[in-house]
Order: C-alpha cells, then sequence, then structure tokens
C-alpha cells in the first residue's frame, strides 16, 4: 500500500509541474508541517507560534481561492481534530477536500 507521504509528493511534484514551472505562475501549493515534536517544551513553544492540531496536509492558493486537502491512503481516516478543522473551515466558506489519490488531487484542481 502507498504511504500517505509518498501520495502527498506526488501531489505537489505535479502541481508544481503543472501551475509552478518557470514563466507559469497559477498557483502556490505548500504543506504545514504539523506532527507533534519532542519534549514538553517544544510542543508548548509550537503551540505558542500557530501549532494546529488537525489543520490540512497541503494548502493550494489560486486565483481568488484557497483549497484545504486533507491527503489520506485507501484505507486512512480522518481524526475527530482533522474533521473539526474541516468543518471550520467549510464554515468560513473555504473549500476543504480529502482525497486518496493523484487523480483525485488532480480532477479537484481542474475543477476549480
Amino acid at each position: 500500500m502507498i504511504s500517505e507521504a509518498k501520495i502527498q509528493q506526488e501531489m505537489v511534484v505535479w502541481f508544481r509541474n503543472s501551475y509552478q514551472r518557470k514563466g507559469v505562475d497559477k498557483g502556490i501549493i505548500f504543506s504545514v508541517p504539523n506532527e507533534r515534536a519532542g519534549g514538553y517544551m517544544a510542543m508548548k513553544d509550537l503551540l505558542l507560534t500557530g501549532l494546529l492540531s488537525g489543520v490540512s496536509d497541503l494548502i493550494v492558493v489560486l486565483e481568488g481561492k484557497v483549497l484545504f486537502v486533507e491527503v489520506k491512503n485507501s484505507i486512512g481516516k480522518q481524526s475527530p481534530k482533522q474533521k473539526l478543522f474541516q468543518s471550520q473551515i467549510e464554515n468560513l466558506g473555504f473549500q476543504y477536500h480529502l482525497v486518496r489519490t493523484l487523480d483525485e488531487f488532480k480532477k479537484v484542481i481542474n475543477e476549480v
């Protein structure tokens, strides 16, 4: 089974080749590293500087739109904090997408 990290890497490479290559500036894609760090002080510092449990794996900025993308493999499930983040994002009027494959991601981007 392919890992979520590998799926995410494929998405980032495809997006950058399609939307951010030299001479093309149609969008931006980035991740927000949000994994837990070791040690109490490290976690406290991360929380104070904006760490937010449940935030999506990728954020995609296109003309006039911001998409939040959660990457899961074929058996991955959202945590309660990820579901809460999704609800908050959608209540604010933004698009949140749970994708499991590069093809699903391409479809989301191409439909926007």
